[in-house]
């Protein structure tokens, strides 16, 4: 008998959330539909890893990587950046945590009628200044509008493009690895989270934290590439969901420290103001890598010559005996708990 999650008769906003209940969804409407051999072109990687993005051989046995996104944050414009940047930003992260550099991105705007063209103008130079600034290429897109009240304000939809010589896949996580996070978490989650309850997010302290992360990954894989077993930047479902996605792939135990998890005073404080863990609210401008013993201390000190000081080592894997695809959190106080992946309506349409 196959397994069946309980979905219940319609769509929920937790569905979208990328948590449990993202997955659960994946699982039925799509995933239990595939064969193996759709799942993937020979060679690369695809649905069958749920990876950042999928790949694509070459026949220089390079890999031609693709990742696809949509955007629909609220508000569109918000501290540290907007839905462009946003766009810009996330397909190109995509893109180089699976070790490649982008090349080239694709865009598809679909706008509400009688939406201003000076916030339209605002939005599309957000995005054509990462790209330029990224050296990447706007190769082709499409325009829609929709009219009014059929379309919330606008949604963009990003496909991009990178080359890697040998991609990170996170199924390559294995035990005795050191989890790094090259910088604090849940700033962008918190940043949109106050804004939706009516907060001064800036008179708060919180400032999303949007921004590209090919500065660091392109000099970490020419260098270290063969010591990177994994990467990822958490975006929906934040840091736990990342741990328990690669947890779970991986069939692993992995076993993280709450103090050596860099979390900035004001995430944490309008975290448990409002009772939400801050570890499941989403980065956009923090890598989580999984690298090997050996080299893990001296990955560290590179990361944080390149910019990123504040980079800790959080954890560790472990071989799963009687348990697998679980994630231990070690507290302050020396405890252990389970972390588990996010579920339900943490923040809607954050990204």
């Amino acid at each position: 008998m196959s397994w069946k999650p309980k979905l219940g008769k319609n769509v929920l906003l937790a569905h979208g959330a990328g948590g449990r209940e993202t997955g659960e969804l994946l699982q039925h409407l799509l995933l239990s539909r595939l064969t193996r051999d759709m799942m993937r072109l020979k060679g690369g990687y695809g649905t069958d890893v749920l990876d950042d993005g999928a790949t694509i051989p070459l026949p220089d046995g390079r890999h031609l990587v693709v990742s696809i996104d949509s955007y629909t944050v609220n508000p569109i414009f918000f501290p540290g950046g907007d839905i462009g940047k946003l766009a810009a930003t996330g397909s190109i992260n995509d893109v180089a945590m699976m070790g490649a550099k982008p090349l080239a991105v694709m865009d598809s705007i679909v706008v509400e009628e009688g939406f201003p063209i000076e916030d339209l103008e605002r939005i599309v130079d957000s995005m054509i200044k990462v790209l330029h600034s990224e050296g990447v290429a706007l190769i082709g897109g499409d325009l829609k509008v929709m009219p009014q009240g059929q379309l919330d304000r606008i949604v963009i939809t990003t496909v991009a493009l990178g080359v890697a010589e040998k991609p990170i896949v996170d199924v390559e996580l294995r035990p005795g690895d050191k989890i790094i996070v090259t910088g604090p978490v849940g700033e962008h989650g918190a940043t949109i989270m106050a804004l939706q309850h009516g907060i001064g997010a800036e008179a708060e302290g919180l400032r999303s934290d949007c921004r590209t992360l090919t500065g660091l990954m392109l000099p970490l894989v020419e260098r270290y590439r063969e010591y990177i077993h994994a990467a990822q930047d958490p975006t929906r479902g934040g840091l736990a969901m990342a741990l328990n996605d690669w947890a779970s792939k991986s069939g692993t135990v992995i076993v993280v420290e709450e103090q050596r998890i860099p979390l900035r005073e004001p995430v944490r404080a309008y975290s448990e103001m409002l009772g939400i863990d801050p570890l499941s609210l989403a980065s956009e401008g923090v890598a989580l890598l999984g690298v090997a013993p050996e080299a893990a201390e001296e990955v560290l000190d590179y990361i944080r010559s390149l910019g990123f000081e504040e980079a800790e080592i959080i954890g560790e894997v472990y071989r799963g005996e009687k348990h697998r695809g679980v994630v231990l959190l070690r507290t302050r106080t020396g405890g252990l708990r389970i972390l588990e992946p996010p579920s339900g309506e943490l923040v809607p349409r954050i990204c």
